[in-house]
């Protein structure tokens, strides 16, 4: 079984807390883009802990993680997120955790080469996390980057390292007149954070088609959602990598497979970090609220997220692009504080209503249009099946899943592990 969890809007629809909940029943979970530009935050018996780089069923002794090529790792923040989740007693050794020998590793200058563009760019910014993804991404497609296999050969890897030292301080230097990358640094920088994880090095091609082979479970976790894929998002608003499910073998290592099951996560509501289009944007008082009531701050960043009533539109386009078998609709419970719930579902562009989803010109002018739901007014954290819940939830959930045309078999009422319902 070889099964994706994937998100169907912005990202942080709650993937990290489905991962968590669902790999009990898998042997392994696997991460298969992206890098520490975005968080996972997991709330269980344990604590609480957000997860940047690590796959999410980390949190389960009994589950092997794997991180596949198509990541690009930060091994200072994998080293410090480690020694984190070891403090809060979470079990962390080569046969927990496979890195693979393919995978690209963020150096500081990638984070360095971020932080000038989005300076240059000022009013005009991405609205990047500065973490280096996009210079990191696009020095792999440059073929000058360090991939973690080459930490097993030493001396290869340091002549390599100061070949594209010199090749990236022609824009550092000649291009941001900046004070130049020392390659001495980076090598120093390489030995402390990237060293301690050789042991974790493998070839995931092999570990994962073996397992599957074997019958294993296989799930493969994404980070962010279908509206931040480089292709098929908000471009150029969008994170630097493919992040729907059809690519998750492709990223973790086993191209020539196909996966069984794809599950999209969707919230109750809106929720987005950064610049880019959001038509559903509430705003004033009512963005506050719902921003307050949702706890909408990004687990990478902090930053504050805008908020917007649950969007028809993306949410379908989503759906579709996920190529979704069933979805998983998380935070219904944060709209227990609302009289009128208020659903975008459709779009206005230049006077003409639309449900299909726009992009560029057409997507940046759009206004949204909106229709309020009755709410339920009541607390709906203890229920544990769709019975119990009030007329006016149901109703609201299955209005989400018509529209979707797409079964619902998750319903998230809690951030706590068993504040779930199965349908």
């Amino acid at each position: 079984m070889l099964t994706a969890i994937v998100g169907i809007n912005w990202g942080d629809e709650g993937k990290g807390r489905m991962v968590d909940l669902l790999s009990e029943k898998y042997d392994i979970v696997c991460r298969y883009q992206g890098g520490n530009n975005a968080g996972h935050t997991v709330v269980n018996e344990r604590g609480k802990f957000i997860l940047n780089l690590l796959p999410s069923g980390i949190l389960r002794d009994s589950t092997i993680n794997v991180m596949g090529p198509g990541m690009v790792i930060d091994v200072e923040h994998l080293f410090h997120e480690v020694e984190n989740l070891r403090k809060g007693g979470i079990t962390i050794t080569p046969q927990h955790l496979k890195i693979s020998h393919m995978a690209t590793i963020c150096m500081p200058y990638h984070k360095l080469l971020d932080c000038l563009e989005e300076d240059r760019l000022a009013d005009k910014k991405f609205g990047s996390t500065r973490r280096g993804i996009a210079p990191v991404y696009s020095d792999k497609y440059m073929k000058k980057t360090i991939r973690m296999g080459d930490l097993l050969h030493p001396d290869y890897m340091k002549q390599k390292l100061v070949d594209i030292v010199e090749w990236k301080n022609l824009t550092v230097e000649g291009g941001y007149h900046h004070e130049p990358i020392s390659a001495d640094e980076m090598i120093s920088w390489i030995e402390t954070y990237a060293m301690p994880f050789r042991d974790y090095i493998c070839n995931t091609t092999e570990f994962l088609g073996s397992a599957a082979h074997d019958g294993k479970k296989i799930m493969f976790e994404a980070q962010l959602g279908a509206l931040r894929d480089i292709d098929f998002g908000i471009y150029p608003y969008t994170s630097s990598s493919s992040v729907i499910a059809a690519y998750a073998p492709i990223g973790a290592g086993i191209p020539y497979m196909r996966l069984d099951e794809s599950i999209g996560i969707i919230k109750a509501y809106s929720s987005c970090v950064g610049e880019g289009p959001f038509t559903c944007e509430l705003f004033g008082q009512d963005g506050d609220k719902l921003r307050k009531a949702g706890g909408e701050y990004g687990a990478a960043t902090g930053r504050p997220r805008r908020v917007g009533g649950f969007d028809v539109v993306a949410s379908r386009y989503g759906t579709l692009i996920q190529g979704a078998t069933c979805l998983a609709l998380t935070k219904l419970d944060i709209l227990s504080y609302l009289e009128k719930i208020p659903v975008c579902v459709s779009y206005d562009i230049n006077g003409v209503k639309t449900e299909k989803f726009p992009t560029g010109q057409d997507l940046d002018i759009a206004k949204p249009v909106y229709q309020y739901f009755d709410g339920w007014m009541t607390d709906i954290s203890g229920c544990r099946n769709f019975e119990e819940l009030p007329e006016n939830a149901k109703k609201y959930i299955k209005y989400i899943q018509d529209k979707m045309e797409c079964p619902i078999k998750y319903i998230s009422v809690g951030p706590e592990r068993e504040q779930y319902i199965e349908m």
